[in-house]
């Protein structure tokens, strides 16, 4: 720990209009616990104030006021102001730090109390009058008991530890610490805006917890989380340290030794590093290499693992058949099964259901989305529906996690005997196999030929290959949902786009084909075009039009390029986007939900004109059909209506929940992905709903864009994204009626609470007492997955 300097006492513990403290002075807690004054960090002359324990060996600052804007000298002072706010002055009479009240009292006075909270109270109040402000809302690097970290969003409270950048600089660093306003809150700690650290679920199993000797995380009747502690003595000090490395220790004072010790830390090893393994990859620290493939699984990168370098995780062996990739194969009426995994902390990103323990395996199992699914007495089913990130063996305690395999992966002796028998019937049928698939190949061909693209140019391969460079990785665009895309250049200088479907993707035919049977049933101009096509051997190849500004979220989310997206221009890209649905849901010849709208798939024009692209997840409706069900999910979480996500029904509204989402981002220029606001944990939507309820949307509004310019243009367009992103589909608007609603003046319905919000609920958590906890408006959390 460091030591820092520390003057003398003037004596009490209040500082008043009338007293004020002047460097080198300082106040103490009526019990003589901790002390507040100036002091100044090992290696450094610079002076703050701040908060510490008193009288032991080496001073920790609990708490800094000033922590941005240091004191050169030994000038400073900490008094009241005319105003009524506490304030720290440098020499000068300059204003370097304030408590910044603004409905303070000109009778007011600092109070430091034995729990360590500096308040500001008015004059006539006791300490245990409501403060009109206190360093407890306004924490630093330190969590004492009776501290509160809240799952409830509020603008004057600091709802995250921030490390210090130095142990000599107290300025806020890289790293900050908060709890997630899930189903089962959870602590994360953040470098910047990087996940660097995960408690996993507080509480599961019952038995672990994050926090030990004497300290529990509580749930209040607010839905706030806050730490407690039940020492046995009063003098058993300790408290949550967020160091400048990132790490979250538990330091105590040890009265034997006269001396701090650390009993509990975040990251025993490198496998408490989140995601250290990558998806998929499970790391134990007493191995070496510490981490590994789950079974079934093998490297996705092979080269990367070898040099330690574990990032990009691993990838199945087998395809599960649930997915529909082994027909025709042998294992295909073989199911898939579970791997256990025992003492397992589990992955990130749960789904929490409330039922039965007997029904986990059974529910996983019909939803082909579903790769794992574990159990919790306290909660319930926990599901995981994309890849697995920060799979951890644990030494002790942990959850028992089930991992979804293929039939082949699961028994390795009985899967060498079917090797075996296999091998004998097929050495007896190796003929006519043979024969039957050329025969097939050529039905095949012939089948493809005679799709109607009678209108479009068929391309030879050798045109491709050439307008492409042999598809060289320079002119590689990207990747889409089956394969890579490529820009090329033909001879006559027309520049076009060309979908390259990968040979190794087994879904991906599937969805070629899907778009191929799409996209040559519509034509408008906010869809995008195609040009041909190339059918030749094992190539299949789709050529669109070439889109020079790519896609939208180039332009949304890239803080150099946002700057030519006005909001005249961002209000074309919506209508079009409109215009675009309303002529897939009603006006084309066939009735298509397009399952997958987010800012990649919005391709840009030479102007910014929208066009909507890919439609490999796409679904045609009857001309009867107003909905219809899936057992496998597919798209993009966090754009997907909670209706397709949790039990795969889809409509016309699914597609209408997605446009909401993505007129947020548009308006915002923010992903609806997790991200720190103000401190807090919120999704772009929960933020949009919370600033809507403070009468504050154009808070929301991109900085690029003046608010002021177009304020009721911007707040209708929030209420419509609102509107669109309500729970139930029948709640929300037809996508004809959102472009009436963005084109009008009509008054538009107050939104209710959109899904994927936090709420509080009440749950049994044991035989004695219920507790609230915090979950999202459909009792499911879905955070930053990429279902494709």
């Amino acid at each position: 720990m460091s030591h820092y300097v520390v003057k003398f006492c003037i004596g009490g513990d209040v500082i008043t209009a009338n007293e004020h403290i002047q460097d080198p002075d300082s106040i103490t807690s009526s019990g003589g616990l901790y002390r507040m004054g100036f002091f100044s960090p090992n290696g450094s002359a610079n002076r703050y104030v701040g908060i510490w324990y008193d009288n032991v060996p080496t001073y920790n600052v609990l708490w800094v006021a000033n922590r941005e804007n240091p004191i050169l000298d030994s000038s400073g002072v900490v008094k009241i102001s005319n105003d009524g706010n506490l304030v720290v002055m440098n020499g000068k009479g300059e204003l370097v730090w304030s408590s910044n009240v603004s409905n303070s009292v000109t009778d007011a006075k600092a109070q430091l109390l034995d729990s360590g909270n500096l308040v500001l109270l008015k004059h006539s109040s006791n300490s245990n009058g409501d403060p009109l402000w206190q360093s407890f809302q306004h924490m630093t690097n330190s969590f004492l008991a009776k501290m509160k970290l809240s799952t409830i969003s509020n603008p004057n409270e600091k709802q995250a530890l921030t490390s210090w950048k130095s142990p000599s600089d107290p300025s806020i660093g890289s790293f900050s610490a908060s709890l997630v306003p899930w189903y089962i809150p959870e602590l994360f700690i953040w470098n910047c805006s990087s996940l660097y650290w995960r408690s996993g679920p507080i509480g599961i199993p019952k038995k672990q917890s994050v926090y030990i000797n004497g300290f529990d995380l509580v749930n209040d009747q607010e839905g706030t989380v806050y730490l407690d502690h039940s020492f046995s003595e009063a003098s058993y000090l300790s408290y949550l340290l967020l160091k400048s490395n990132g790490d979250l220790v538990q330091p105590y004072l040890d009265h034997n030794s006269s001396s701090w010790k650390i009993v509990w830390s975040s990251r025993v090893s490198d496998c408490d590093v989140y995601g250290q393994c990558g998806p998929f990859g499970i790391c134990n620290a007493r191995n070496s290499p510490i981490c590994s493939c789950l079974r079934g699984f093998e490297p996705k990168n092979s080269e990367e693992w070898r040099r330690g370098n574990w990032s990009s995780g691993c990838i199945r062996k087998s395809s599960l058949q649930c997915n529909g990739t082994t027909n025709g194969s042998s294992t295909a009426s073989k199911k898939d099964g579970f791997l256990k995994l025992e003492m397992m902390k589990v992955p990130n990103s749960a789904i929490f259901y409330s039922t039965l323990e007997n029904d986990c395996p059974g529910n996983c199992s019909i939803n082909c989305s579903c790769v794992a699914y574990a159990y919790d007495s306290g909660v319930g089913c926990m599901f995981w529906t994309g890849d697995l990130i920060d799979l951890q063996k644990l030494s002790v305690g942990g959850t028992a996690l089930y991992v979804r395999l293929a039939h082949s992966e699961l028994d390795e002796k009985g899967h060498l005997r079917e090797i075996v028998a296999t091998t004998v019937i097929m050495g007896t049928l190796i003929v006519i196999i043979t024969i039957w698939f050329a025969r097939w190949k050529a039905k095949k061909r012939e089948n493809l030929s005679n799709v109607e693209f009678q209108e479009f140019v068929k391309y030879k391969i050798e045109e491709l290959v050439a307008a492409t460079g042999n598809f060289g990785e320079a002119n590689k665009l990207g990747r889409g949902g089956f394969g890579p895309v490529y820009k090329g250049r033909l001879p006559n200088g027309q520049e076009i786009a060309i979908k390259r479907l990968s040979r190794a993707s087994g879904q991906g035919q599937q969805e070629f084909m899907n778009e191929m049977v799409v996209i040559c049933n519509v034509q408008h101009r906010n869809l995008v075009r195609l040009l041909g096509c190339c059918f030749e051997g094992d190539e299949k190849i789709i050529i669109y039009e070439f889109m020079p500004n790519k896609s939208l979220d180039t332009f949304l989310f890239d803080p150099l390029k946002q700057v030519h997206l006005d909001w005249r221009t961002r209000f074309n890209i919506v209508d079009g986007i409109c215009r675009g649905l309303l002529y897939l849901h009603r006006d084309s010849r066939l009735r298509i939900i397009h399952r997958d709208l987010k800012p990649s798939n919005i391709l840009l024009d030479e102007e910014l004109n929208p066009k909507i692209s890919d439609f490999g997840m796409a679904r045609i409706f009857g001309g009867n059909e107003n909905q219809a069900n899936t057992r496998r999910v597919v798209g993009t979480y966090g754009y997907m209506a909670p209706e397709y996500a949790m039990e795969g029904r889809f409509s016309e509204k699914s597609d209408v929940f997605s446009f909401g989402i993505l007129l947020l981002e548009i308006i915002s220029g923010r992903r609806n992905t997790s991200f720190h606001y103000e401190d807090q944990f919120l999704s772009l939507l929960g933020l949009a709903w919370k600033l809507w309820n403070e009468d504050n949307v154009l808070a929301l509004v991109d900085p690029n864009i003046p608010a002021k310019c177009f304020e009721v243009q911007l707040s209708r367009c929030i209420n419509v994204g609102l509107l669109c992103t309500q729970e139930r589909a029948k709640d929300r608007p037809s996508i004809s009626t959102v472009i009436s609603m963005i084109n009008s003046e009509v008054d538009l319905p107050r939104p209710k609470k959109p899904a994927f919000t936090p709420r509080k609920i009440t749950q049994d958590t044991d035989s004695s007492r219920k507790s609230q906890k915090t979950c999202s408006a459909n009792d499911v959390t879905l955070t930053v997955l990429q279902g494709r």
